[in-house]
């Protein structure tokens, strides 16, 4: 599906159409379809509201959007210390992280900054580098359909360099999306003699990350090792993860725009 928008040169398209097909816009519409029918179909319409008005409130659950995480996304466990310890010790190595999005303007900074997302990812990064003295890159331009101005990769570099007192060694600042990120930092590190990409993302977004890594690398001699962050803790779910709350609605559209990005080929 995405080679399809490629194709027809829609690919800006893609973040209107993954979100009039997340919650709440299917469940919203259950609802509709249900009031319109209530006349002439009662059953059929109660049913759909039922089934409307269900599918808001657990897709607002921190259980439901965990339970999704787990079934459709299978993320990897994060870095081991023992792992770490061989990074020490890997030649031709580079940390790359991931962009997560930016703010043009953060008021209480005056300038831009970068989302929490990508500022959790960079943060992460930022350790593992302290932790192994392997260099560090940030990939990330500017989205699809976002408005101009400097890239998250620019932003990132500041952040690095101002706040962590880390300067980031290369910066990617042309990608669009995911695939983009692979294929432009793949074609960035090779040259430096890079045979080997530890990737820093988030937990839910690093299978769809890590195939696009891993295509963009096929025929190079470069090995990529996964680094996901970001993950929740497991245990048994209280009373309260099945109440609707802000959070839960943030996972469980996170979960599944990752999994209808792997089921378009994104």
């Amino acid at each position: 599906m995405n080679e399809i928008f490629l194709t027809l040169g829609i690919e800006a398209w893609k973040p209107t159409l993954s979100a009039l097909l997340m919650p709440p816009v299917p469940f919203l519409v259950l609802v509709v379809a249900g009031a319109r029918l209530m006349f002439r179909r009662r059953l059929l319409a109660w049913l759909l509201v039922l089934v409307g008005v269900l599918g808001i409130w657990f897709s607002c659950t921190t259980a439901l959007s965990q339970g999704l995480s787990q079934w459709l996304l299978k993320p990897q466990i994060p870095l081991q210390e023992s792992q770490i310890a061989e990074l020490k010790r890997a030649p031709r190595t580079a940390i790359v992280v991931l962009g997560g999005g930016r703010r043009l303007l953060a008021p209480e900074y005056g300038v831009s900054s970068l989302h929490e997302r990508s500022i959790e990812r960079l943060r992460y990064g930022m350790w593992l580098s302290r932790e192994t003295g392997l260099p560090m890159a940030f990939s990330g331009g500017i989205g699809h359909n976002a408005l101009p101005g400097p890239s998250e990769a620019e932003i990132a570099a500041r952040v690095a360099e101002r706040e962590f007192g880390r300067p980031l060694k290369w910066t990617e600042t042309q990608s669009r999306d995911t695939r983009e990120n692979a294929l432009r930092t793949v074609a960035l590190l090779e040259p430096q003699g890079i045979d080997k990409i530890v990737l820093v993302t988030h937990g839910y977004h690093m299978p769809r990350a890590l195939r696009n890594f891993q295509r963009a690398s096929e025929g190079r001699n470069i090995t990529i090792v996964p680094a996901p962050m970001g993950m929740s803790p497991s245990g048994r779910l209280r009373a309260s993860d099945w109440l609707p709350t802000a959070a839960g609605f943030e996972g469980t559209r996170l979960v599944l725009h990752e999994w209808l990005g792997r089921l378009m080929g994104a």
